[in-house]
């Protein structure tokens, strides 16, 4: 592995990550992760083979593995999810105030349905790098593809997606 190779691939990581996250602090922190991983795992790339898909992959299972721990914390701290309760208690919202900023609406996706959507429309990757990346079936990749779409059309419009209401809609867990 080159690292000129690895470079150039830096601003693609940083731009997925920043997506998924939603935080720039902690989307270094993912490609920092990241590069650290490919760089002490780096006899486990076939020389030839894409990289940038070997790296997506990687990160990918880092913000899988950090949002499942996180996830597991909140559960041991917060067994009865009073926390996430709370969160979801909110004032009505206006008119005016129903159509929410693409960033909140991308994280108010379930994971797997961002993560496709992300890889699919922001990297321009194709269904079966995606599928290779995710570990998922194209068939799921092209379902998740659709129905992120349709939830983010569903939440942009300000509307229910699938018939619930906003307050239904509990973001997923941001990894920090």
């Amino acid at each position: 592995m080159d690292a000129a190779q690895l470079k150039n691939q830096i601003p693609a990581l940083r731009r997925y990550a920043r997506a998924l996250t939603g935080s720039a602090w902690a989307a270094d922190d993912l490609v920092q992760d990241t590069l650290e991983r490919a760089c002490t795992k780096w006899t486990l790339w076939t020389a030839g083979s894409n990289l940038r898909a070997w790296l997506f992959t990687i990160m990918h299972n880092i913000y899988v593995s950090d949002v499942r721990r996180v996830i597991r914390h909140q559960t041991v701290t917060d067994p009865e999810g009073l926390e996430g309760e709370a969160l979801a208690l909110a004032a009505p919202t206006s008119h005016a105030d129903s159509r929410m900023d693409l960033q909140r609406c991308l994280l108010l996706l379930p994971e797997d349905q961002r993560t496709v959507l992300l890889l699919v429309a922001l990297e321009e990757m194709s269904y079966a790098e995606v599928a290779k990346i995710t570990g998922s079936p194209l068939g799921t990749v092209m379902s998740r593809l659709s129905r992120a779409r349709t939830r983010l059309q569903h939440l942009m419009d300000g509307s229910p997606a699938n018939s619930k209401s906003s307050a239904d809609v509990v973001p997923f867990p941001r990894v920090r």
